[in-house]
């Protein structure tokens, strides 16, 4: 029997808070989806001014980053990244009834080397997205402290 670390709403809402901050701090009007394990929104907040589809989007992102244990972005990395004309997953992104998103945003979360949900940004360029999202991944960090180890940076593949 294996046991594993639970994402909780506490949790969800101190990475999303963190996020929001770092899109505040550079002026842009994001929405923040954290995913459980299954892809399925904990917490999802969308700032004044962001666009309304923010929310689909950014849970697109979150539910692939999930499901997929990658940083949704990997799978347009040239030469090799999958979702490429020509490699092995192209058109991966028509999965799901449309919900697998293949571009910058999404970022697995990931707790003693366990994939324990996803966070997917949407309203920033994808550079703004990625800011929000290791800032995300950096909160849950903090709150977790030397109990667990997260993986904070943009490039993760599991």
């Amino acid at each position: 029997m294996k046991t594993y670390v639970k994402l909780e709403l506490a949790e969800a809402r101190a990475m999303v808070a963190a996020a929001l901050r770092k899109a505040a701090e550079l002026n842009v009007p994001e929405t923040v989806c954290i995913a459980d394990e299954g892809g399925y929104p904990l917490a999802l907040e969308r700032m004044d001014g962001a666009r309304i589809t923010g929310p689909q989007i950014a849970w697109n992102k979150a539910f692939t980053a999930a499901g997929h244990k990658r940083s949704t972005h990997l799978f347009n990395v040239p030469p090799n990244g999958p979702a490429l004309p020509g490699n092995e997953a192209f058109g991966i992104q028509w999965s799901f009834d449309g919900k697998f998103a293949v571009f910058v945003g999404g970022y697995p979360i990931v707790v003693d080397d366990q994939v324990i949900g996803g966070v997917g940004l949407s309203g920033g360029n994808g550079e703004q997205d990625t800011a929000c999202g290791v800032a995300a991944l950096q909160a849950l960090q903090d709150l977790l402290g030397s109990k667990h180890k997260v993986i904070v940076q943009a490039d993760i593949k599991k």
